[in-house]
């Protein structure tokens, strides 16, 4: 059944929900993941922009380049087997999607622990010496350490959200 056609007659689902069928679902999963793109997209830009080793005060990084890379293209091919979905309406893709998901979502697993880290260390450091503030500003920090956490936080919200309804429109699309 094509994911913009009515799902049950009636207007309930197979959940028994009113108003949210496999086709709101998979459009709202659309929503969700564009804005994690544009979440994780700040992101990056903050990345590239703090790695820069050939400059002056340029800072190394603990995330892989292969892990930020591999989480970024995986994340676009997903988003492009999702579209795809939406517009030729084969399950195939949908399930596609949902794969590639749970991949981004492993690298994405990866690199949050290895910034939880950085974090950690930076408040250690603080904390061990509260009246060198001046001293730890020449200290050259990882890349990922300028990450606000707010963005890193809607980020992660948001691909888990996006998960979720990706996965609970491939089983909806199962019982069909």
């Amino acid at each position: 059944m094509s994911p913009l056609k009515g799902n049950v007659p009636g207007g309930r689902n197979d959940w028994g929900w009113v108003g949210v069928g496999v086709e709101g679902m998979s459009v709202f999963a659309l929503f969700t993941w564009f804005v994690t793109v544009f979440a994780g997209l700040y992101l990056l830009a903050i990345w590239l922009i703090e790695y820069d080793l050939g400059a002056p005060g340029g800072a190394v990084s603990r995330l892989p380049r292969t892990v930020v890379s591999g989480h970024v293209l995986l994340a676009a091919s997903g988003l492009g087997a999702w579209v795809g979905y939406l517009i030729a309406d084969r399950n195939m893709l949908a399930w596609i999607a949902l794969a590639t998901l749970v991949a981004v979502a492993l690298l994405g697993f990866t690199m949050l622990g290895r910034w939880i880290m950085v974090r950690r260390a930076i408040s250690a450091a603080l904390r061990a010496r509260p009246g060198d503030v001046l001293a730890s500003a020449r200290v050259s920090l990882p890349a990922e350490s300028h990450f606000p956490i707010p963005v890193v936080v809607a980020h992660g919200l948001l691909a888990v959200s996006t998960l979720t309804l990706v996965g609970l429109t491939c089983l909806g699309m199962s019982g069909s």
